[in-house]
């Protein structure tokens, strides 16, 4: 998910590298954003506001452009810094300043996004994620049930 970030956060050390590093990828495979945005299937408002700095992107962001750049995972690498920062930004229990988040790795095996049972594993631990980051214990098995509307 993007999120727009303060403007403080938008000059921050891993974003300013992550951004800089998107963009030299960028121009070096000779793509406009638009022809980027194209082949990671984001939009080129997307392309352009990560960017700029006026939003974060996404770990899937990162994990697409270094399939397309070719960039060997920088931008992957980059991630779990960059969402250290996005996580201070939003003003959640993130790190302080100068603290890297400790976000596990992104498996090494991509899901198939068709496959209903790999996208309920990703939503768990999606959701298993979450709470960490909030400080939630963990709950097992499937969420309440929302109140009725009546």
């Amino acid at each position: 998910m993007d999120r727009t970030p303060p403007s403080s956060a938008a000059h921050s050390a891993a974003s300013h590298r992550f951004r800089a590093e998107l963009r030299r990828w960028r121009t070096r495979q000779g793509l406009t954003q638009r022809a980027l945005a194209e082949r990671v299937r984001f939009s080129r408002e997307t392309v352009a506001a990560v960017e700029s700095g006026r939003r974060f992107g996404s770990q899937e962001f990162a994990v697409r452009c270094d399939e397309v750049l070719g960039t060997g995972g920088r931008l992957e690498a980059l991630w779990p810094q960059v969402a250290a920062e996005q996580l201070a930004a939003d003003g959640r229990r993130g790190p302080r300043f100068g603290e890297v988040a400790r976000l596990e790795p992104a498996p090494a095996a991509r899901r198939d996004a068709r496959d209903p049972e790999a996208v309920v594993a990703a939503i768990d631990e999606l959701r298993e994620l979450i709470g960490q980051v909030l400080g939630q214990p963990e709950v097992d098995g499937p969420p309440p049930a929302p109140p009725s509307r009546r």
